[in-house]
């Protein structure tokens, strides 16, 4: 029988696979050459006081005992079985891909994007200042936003689903054995879009279909049931259909309301992204002038209460860069990325505010359930007329920003397509600006150094998630007024990242099942 073990090491001596198994061994009693096999299970750094030390838990297997066997996926072929139209290739389409061909049904995945490959391109043109396409861009596309936003993997979410599957399918398809036991695991974006790839492949290979540039215009319901969605003039029938379009497809919300399928204005929340010099946030958090070779690029996790609202670090990318994620040239828009080592001299954070349904009630007389999602357009509509041409972002220092004054001039960014002074707490909804405001200004007592001119803001951070939820039954994950149609992910307003959204795609296929017997 296996043996866990936690050892509080240096960083040089967690990054030694030697020293840790002497000293595992040591610490247990036995002799080097008898341990046959250790494994990493949870890796975390503590800073918190002094020196930064590593929790390292290891399982240690000594001779004669079994070694665990390995995790195996098995894909049958699922041609001409059940087809089931997935809308949407983000980590919920995908995952619940996956899961429909392990209970033998066959997805057809719409993507209204194009494939990771040709996104590349587009998205080099969103950096370059050029045209914006609707349908390809950070936030659209195979692979969902994620895949070229950083691909963090960290989820409260494990009591939905089999989260250690979940890592191990993402190892299956190419990621590094390391997300299976970092406490804040990462693959990063530039190995995401070949692990999309080999997913896509797997789904093929058994059968099913991938389908990109198929933007749904219509939905083919007969009576309560859906029967499948139109692409343009091209319909596609299933047995079910799963919305996972994420957080940012507004015209199916639009195309839901305008079919009298039932959708909820939901609370959210925006903001703006904050960036410092990563020497100086790994200055605060590891207390030392320079965190040396053995520790990563440090991160943080913000929350604070003002005025009864909370202010809250979203998606913090170390060692990354800040990235255009609008899908409309009307829009100023912005989100974060880390590739996998985090090498990049910037940290950037969402730094964001509560949003809820009494801010955008003047709206629903005109919108109705689409109130949050407009509201969200203005902000975005309001930073792009406040910004620069094309993808340039209005922009404001940090200690500017907290102190209500202009900046004459900005520091370095790691933002592309450029950035432009703005009193951004000017033309930002009071409540969002007086939220931000006094947000940061806790932060930097907590944080000596957070609060400076070093540091900026950039506008908006407004895809924090979903405005809208599209309501499902709790037992039978279905629309309770449509039999057949099942939202999911973080666009239906049921997952907060990457392997939550995927967690609740493989729930969705199993329901399928359920409902298709």
């Amino acid at each position: 029988m296996s043996r866990q073990l936690t050892l509080i090491l240096t960083p040089r001596e967690a990054a030694d696979a030697k020293t840790y198994t002497t000293l595992a061994a040591r610490r247990m009693g036995v002799a080097e050459r008898d341990i046959a096999l250790v494994r990493v299970v949870k890796r975390s750094i503590d800073a918190r006081r002094g020196a930064p030390k590593v929790n390292l838990t290891l399982e240690i297997y000594v001779d004669g005992e079994p070694e665990p066997a390995p995790v195996r996926f098995d894909y049958p072929s699922v041609a001409g079985r059940t087809p089931v139209v997935i809308v949407g290739a983000g980590p919920a389409g995908l995952f619940a891909a996956l899961r429909l061909i392990e209970l033998g049904l066959r997805p057809v995945l719409l993507e209204r994007g194009r494939d990771v490959s040709a996104r590349k391109v587009d998205i080099a043109q969103i950096n370059r200042n050029g045209r914006v396409d609707p349908d390809s861009n950070y936030a659209f596309g195979e692979g969902g936003a994620g895949t070229f936003s950083d691909g963090k993997l960290f989820t409260r979410s494990k009591k939905r689903g089999d989260y250690n599957k979940a890592l191990q399918t993402l190892v299956f398809h190419g990621a590094t054995p390391e997300i299976l036991y970092e406490a804040h695991p990462h693959i990063g974006t530039d190995k995401l879009p070949g692990i999309i790839r080999n997913i896509r492949r797997t789904i093929v290979d058994a059968g099913g279909e991938v389908l990109f540039g198929r933007r749904v215009t219509g939905l083919e319901i007969k009576g309560d049931r859906i029967v499948g969605v139109r692409c343009g003039d091209e319909p596609i029938e299933g047995a079910a259909v799963v919305l996972a379009t994420g957080h940012s497809a507004r015209d199916i919300y639009e195309l839901l309301h305008r079919c009298g399928v039932e959708i909820e204005a939901k609370p959210f929340a925006m903001g703006v992204r904050i960036e410092h010099p990563q020497a100086l946030i790994d200055s605060i958090q590891y207390r030392c002038e320079r965190r040396g070779d053995y520790l990563p690029a440090a991160s943080y996790s913000l929350v604070s209460q003002e005025g009864g609202r909370g202010v809250y670090s979203f998606c913090m990318c170390p060692g990354g860069f800040i990235v255009p994620a609008m899908t409309d040239a009307a829009q100023s828009v912005v989100n974060g990325m880390s590739p996998s080592g985090r090498s990049s001299p910037y940290a950037n954070s969402g730094i964001v505010t509560e949003v809820r349904p009494a801010d955008f009630e003047h709206l629903r007389a005109e919108w109705g359930e689409l109130a949050g999602l407009k509201f969200q357009q203005q902000f975005e509509e309001l930073a792009r007329q406040n910004g620069g041409e094309h993808q340039i972002a209005p922009a404001q220092r940090v200690a500017d920003f907290v102190a209500g004054r202009a900046s004459a001039t900005l520091p370095a960014t790691s933002y592309i397509p450029g950035i432009a002074p703005s009193r951004l707490d000017r033309w930002m909804p009071a409540f969002i600006a007086d939220g931000l405001r006094a947000g940061l200004a806790t932060f930097g007592r907590r944080m000596r150094g957070f609060v400076t001119s070093d540091a900026v803001v950039v506008g908006v951070e407004s895809r924090t998630s979903s405005p809208v939820r599209v309501p499902r039954d709790p037992q039978t994950l279905m629309h309770p007024r449509v039999a057949g149609l099942f939202p999911s992910g973080e666009g239906a307003g049921y997952a907060g990242g990457i392997i939550s959204a995927a967690l609740d795609g493989e729930r969705i296929a199993e329901a399928i099942r359920n409902y298709i017997r």
